[in-house]
């Protein structure tokens, strides 16, 4: 088992270091632009703050972006938001139906190694790549805060990282578990899985009916807007990311067991 994970860690470092300074660096980027742009943000708050369902939709009514802390949460949460959820479905989508598409499966169950490690290790890869993707974006955007002199809002921005971390791992468990049941590399769907959640969660926050259910999603209790406000979250989100996160794995466990796995 541990072979197999020093493997995994080893062949998606690559992709790791691309989304996480990518995602991380883009963020950085926006926060030091704040700077440049600080003279003219009264001006643009004002009018963002009065488009209705837009203003709603991205946090604008209840956050001022002439605010390092308002502009973070609306613009740079918006970029970790859809590149953490991203990253987090491509990485689980393939990790383990990549060794039947590439015919590997057979070799690498000759080992004596149980399917149940196997799922264990990649399962395992997969929560370090996030965690570790969390940090350096975290990094990031502290360093950001330094370089401009301000002070770095400690309780909302762990907050914040920590829930975008569920979030990821919620995503990744559903992809995970997709994984184990196909024999290629789905990361269309698994793209299409993160950006529908985000839609749904987008549109749910502009249509009134929709708002009381936005729990379902895995974006509903990670939105920076929210946090940075100081909003009562639901701790329903909170209780169903959990529950989903866990059953997908647990099912992932039991699918793989019982599939064929093509030579």
């Amino acid at each position: 088992m541990r072979t197999i994970f020093l493997k995994e860690m080893k062949l998606n470092l690559k992709n790791l270091l691309i989304w996480s300074i990518s995602v991380g660096g883009l963020g950085l980027v926006c926060i030091l632009l704040y700077q440049s742009m600080q003279g003219d943000m009264k001006q643009m708050a004002d009018a963002f703050s009065n488009m209705g369902a837009f203003s709603d939709a991205f946090g604008m009514s209840t956050l001022s972006i002439a605010t390092l802390n308002g502009y973070f949460a609306t613009e740079v949460g918006t970029v970790h938001g859809l590149g953490g959820g991203m990253f987090a479905a491509i990485l689980a989508i393939g990790i383990l139906s990549k060794e039947e598409e590439r015919h590997s499966g057979e070799f690498l169950l000759s080992l004596p190694v149980t399917r149940n490690k196997v799922v264990a290790a990649k399962g395992l890869c997969t929560a370090v790549m996030l965690a570790a993707f969390t940090i350096i974006c975290a990094v990031f955007y502290a360093l950001g805060y330094v370089i401009l002199d301000e002070a770095l809002p400690g309780s909302a921005f762990l907050t914040f990282m920590g829930r975008q971390l569920l979030m990821n791992l919620e995503i990744a468990g559903m992809c995970f578990c997709l994984s184990a049941v196909s024999g290629k590399n789905r990361m269309g769907p698994g793209i299409g899985l993160a950006m529908l959640f985000y839609a749904y969660d987008l549109i749910g926050r502009v249509v009134p009916d929709l708002k009381e259910y936005l729990f379902w999603g895995p974006y509903s209790y990670a939105n920076a807007s929210e946090i940075f406000s100081g909003a009562k979250t639901p701790v329903s989100g909170l209780f169903v990311a959990a529950g989903v996160t866990v059953l997908c794995i647990f099912s992932a466990f039991i699918l793989y067991n019982r599939r064929d796995l093509a030579a």
